[in-house]
């Protein structure tokens, strides 16, 4: 309930007209109407006597109680949002450059593979040939 919902509630609950709670708060009638319309909030001084009048905290008094509550989104909050959100960045690059190391890694070992095994069959071959070659040199 808004505080003019409350303040009409309030003043009606007391028995009292318009008139009668200015005075007591030392405030014009129109001052309360404008209050109850919600055109208009009333002072500090104002709340605190009309919280004795009324006897109910401040609180009670003041606060929107359909109000849905807000979230104190304080610059600490936001700074650990958004370290939280770097940590997840860097996270999700090392594991893409882990990936590529595997894959550069295992397309290395292939090609090592390949490589190693032209060269041991060039090898046979060069011995076929030098064996070859010597044959012809003793005969």
């Amino acid at each position: 309930m808004k505080f003019n919902e409350k303040l009409i509630n309030l003043r009606k609950s007391a028995g009292l007209s318009q008139e009668e709670l200015g005075n007591k708060l030392d405030v014009a009638r129109q001052t309360v109407s404008k209050w109850e319309l919600g055109e208009t909030t009333p002072e500090m001084d104002k709340l605190v006597k009309m919280s004795e009048i009324f006897n109910i905290s401040l609180d009670e008094l003041v606060k929107d109680e359909n109000r849905e509550p807000q979230i104190n989104n304080t610059n600490t909050q936001k700074l650990a949002g958004m370290m939280i959100k770097i940590l997840k960045g860097i996270g999700i690059f090392l594991v893409i450059i882990l990936i590529f190391y595997i894959i550069f890694a295992i397309i290395g070992l292939i090609s090592f593979n390949k490589v190693g095994e032209n060269s041991s069959s060039n090898t046979t071959v060069v011995e076929i040939q030098e064996a070859t070659d010597n044959q012809y040199v003793e005969n």
